[in-house]
C-alpha cells in the first residue's frame, strides 16, 4: 500500500470514530412525569423543582443524564388516562405522578410493566395499587400521605379558632376519586356532630369559576368557617382561595402551606415541597435499578399547621356573624 493511500485511511478511520463511539454510548433514560396541575401554575413549578432536588439527591440531572417527558392535565382528571397511555407508548424507562390518586391509576391502567412511582393521600393498599406498603408487588411504588385522613383535625382546628359558630362548611372537587372524596365528607360530618356544630354544608368546586360561586353560597348559608380539603385545584388556586376568604371575611383553613403565605388565616397539613422531593429521590432509586416491587411505600405522616392571623387579632374579626339577625 502506497503511504499516501495510508495516511489517507488513517485519516478516515479517525474521523470515523468519534460517530461509532456516539452510536455505542448507552442512550439517556427517559422520565415521564404527569400531573393533574397545569404547567403555568408557579406552585406547580414550585414542585417540580423539589422533585428536580430529588432526583439530583439520586445522581439525576435533567438534560444531562436523564430526559423527562412532561404530560400536565391543567385540573382536567379526565384527561389523565390519556396523558399517561400517551407516556407509556412513547416508551419511557418510569413514570412519576404528582399528588393524585388519578394520576397513579390513569398510569396504573396505562402500564403493567413500566415502573411507576407515585404520590397521593389516602391508602394505596385499598385501593388496590399495591399489595402491601412493606412489599408493594407489581411495578408500583412511591409516597403516601395522611391528607384525605386529617379532614377532621382541620375542623376541630377551625372550630378552635370560632367557637361561636354552629355552622361550617367543607369544600370538595367532585371530580376527584370518588372514594377518597367520600371518606373526606364522611370524615367531616363525623367531626361536625361530635363538636357540636348544628350544621356542615357540602359545597363543590371543580373549576376556577367555582371558586367565586362558592363564597357567595357560603355567605348565604350564614356560615362561620370553610375547611378546604386536599386537590390539586384548591393547591394550585391557594392565592385565589386566600383573597376570597379575605374579601368575604371567612375564617378558612387549607391543607397548603401556600394558603398562608398568600395570605389566608391558617393551614394544616404536610410539606408538599417535601413529597415532591421524595417522589424525585424514589424515581431515581429505580433508574439506578431498584426493584419497585421491593421499594416500601413511604407513608409520610409529619404534619405541621401556620397561620397568618396577627398575635392581636381574633379570628372572630375574619367572618360575618352566623346567628340570624335579632328581629325588632
Amino acid at each position: 500500500m502506497r503511504r499516501r493511500e495510508f495516511i489517507a485511511l488513517l485519516g478516515g478511520a479517525a474521523a470515523a470514530w468519534p460517530l461509532a463511539a456516539r452510536a455505542q454510548q448507552p442512550a439517556m433514560p427517559v422520565i415521564g412525569f404527569v400531573s393533574s396541575y397545569s404547567s403555568s401554575d408557579a406552585f406547580a413549578q414550585r414542585l417540580l423543582a423539589a422533585f428536580h432536588q430529588g432526583l439530583k439527591q439520586a445522581g439525576y440531572v435533567e438534560n444531562q443524564n436523564v430526559a423527562i417527558e412532561y404530560r400536565w392535565a391543567g385540573s382536567e382528571y379526565e384527561r389523565l388516562t390519556a396523558l399517561a397511555t400517551e407516556l407509556a407508548r412513547r416508551p419511557v424507562n418510569v413514570i412519576a405522578t404528582g399528588s393524585s390518586s388519578l394520576a397513579v391509576l390513569a398510569a396504573k391502567t396505562a402500564t403493567t410493566t413500566i415502573p411507576i412511582v407515585f404520590l397521593m393521600g389516602g391508602d394505596p393498599v385499598k385501593l388496590g395499587l399495591v399489595a402491601s406498603l412493606n412489599r408493594p408487588g407489581g411495578n408500583l411504588t412511591g409516597i403516601t400521605t395522611l391528607n384525605t385522613e386529617i379532614t377532621p383535625k382541620r375542623v376541630e382546628v377551625l372550630r378552635e379558632l370560632v367557637p361561636t359558630t354552629t355552622i361550617m362548611a367543607v369544600l370538595v372537587n367532585p371530580t376527584n376519586n370518588p372514594a377518597n372524596v367520600e371518606v373526606e365528607i364522611r370524615q367531616a360530618e363525623a367531626a361536625a356532630n361530635s363538636l357540636g356544630l348544628q350544621t356542615i354544608h357540602i359545597l363543590q368546586a371543580s373549576t376556577e369559576p367555582d371558586l367565586d360561586a362558592v363564597f357567595s353560597t357560603l355567605i348565604q348559608q350564614r356560615a362561620g368557617g370553610l375547611v378546604i380539603t386536599a386537590d390539586t385545584l384548591f393547591s394550585g388556586k391557594s392565592a385565589q382561595l386566600a383573597a376570597l376568604a379575605s374579601r368575604h371575611s371567612m375564617p378558612t383553613i387549607s391543607p397548603y402551606r401556600e394558603f398562608v403565605t398568600a395570605g389566608g388565616l391558617m393551614s394544616y397539613g404536610g410539606s408538599v415541597n417535601e413529597l415532591y422531593r421524595l417522589v424525585g429521590v424514589y424515581t431515581g432509586r429505580v433508574l439506578n435499578g431498584e426493584n419497585p416491587a421491593d421499594l416500601p411505600v413511604q407513608q409520610v405522616t409529619k404534619v405541621s399547621s401556620s397561620t397568618s392571623r396577627p398575635p392581636n387579632r381574633s379570628a372572630s374579626t375574619y367572618h360575618r356573624a352566623c346567628s340570624p339577625a335579632p328581629t325588632r
